[in-house]
């Protein structure tokens, strides 16, 4: 299906625009806040929370350098998220969707719920807090195609917000150009995009790191490893998965197994770094 443009309206009522965003959709009867935590205080003071809705917590894991998500549903959001912020310290924002008609029951929250953990976990981006999968609930054809529809209208705004760990689009959707980076017996694949720069399926990367090799980057590798990501294959690793990086240099930094400049690493067909490449673009 071909993407259609369409129009979002993000309210800043504070004036403070790293604060609550209130969004909204042309032709959709959804609502959205999204926050971060400092201003929860203030935040929870809105009526929105107190209709069904389901919400996303996320925020930096110590652990694996990955962002930790928590998939959340409500028949009344504000009660959850009260929990939430006594008993989990890891999110720093937040998001909440909810309906401005109140036409969202429990059963409709539910099943985005699930359908969102589910999605969350096949695109597997981020680490997730949620212990369990819950299946999705028995729903007439007729609500299962209305939950559908609003959780459709939510994937597309999720990325206008920030939210990036839901839905990974196939390489063959992306116009962009292919990089490729050779070294230490290595060969690797990739794509510069709007979402990052994406290691293929099947690239490889080096097992040995050099000992000068940052600690967030062997953090990263470590994690990719113990995820399924990056597959032992006896003298190197193998990517398992199109996999998203914040930059070509941290794409890089994790094919070679050292600290590297992606924008010099990457290279297109012809030979050029993608340094040569942006470098034309602007001249």
């Amino acid at each position: 299906m071909i993407p259609r443009g369409f129009s979002v309206r993000i309210f800043v009522p504070t004036g403070d625009p790293e604060g609550l965003k209130i969004v909204e959709k042309s032709n959709w009867v959804g609502l959205g806040l999204v926050f971060p935590r400092a201003q929860y205080p203030e935040v929870r003071k809105r009526s929105e929370l107190k209709r069904p809705g389901i919400y996303i917590l996320w925020g930096p894991d110590e652990e694996t350098q990955l962002t930790k998500v928590y998939i959340g549903e409500g028949d009344e959001v504000l009660s959850r998220l009260d929990q939430h912020a006594k008993q989990k310290d890891f999110w720093t924002h937040a998001a909440v969707f909810t309906s401005k008609d109140d036409n969202l029951n429990k059963a409709h929250i539910r099943y985005m719920e699930s359908r969102l953990i589910a999605q969350a976990k096949a695109a597997g981006i981020a680490k997730l807090d949620n212990c369990t999968e819950p299946p999705l609930p028995p729903l007439s054809e007729a609500d299962a195609a209305d939950a559908e529809a609003f959780l459709h209208e939510i994937l597309l705004l999720f990325p206008v917000v920030g939210v990036t760990f839901f839905e990974r689009r196939k390489p063959h959707d992306i116009k962009s150009k292919e990089f490729y980076l050779k070294g230490k017996g290595v060969k690797a694949k990739g794509l510069y995009t709007s979402e990052g720069f994406i290691v293929l399926k099947g690239s490889q990367a080096v097992k040995e790191e050099t000992p000068s090799i940052h600690p967030y980057m062997k953090t990263l590798r470590d994690t990719l490893v113990k995820e399924g990501i990056l597959q032992d294959e006896g003298d190197t690793y193998r990517f398992t998965k199109d996999y998203p990086f914040t930059s070509p240099s941290t794409a890089a930094g994790v094919v070679l197994g050292r600290a590297a400049n992606g924008r010099i690493e990457w290279k297109d067909s012809k030979g050029r770094t993608l340094k040569e490449i942006q470098e034309v673009e602007i001249a």
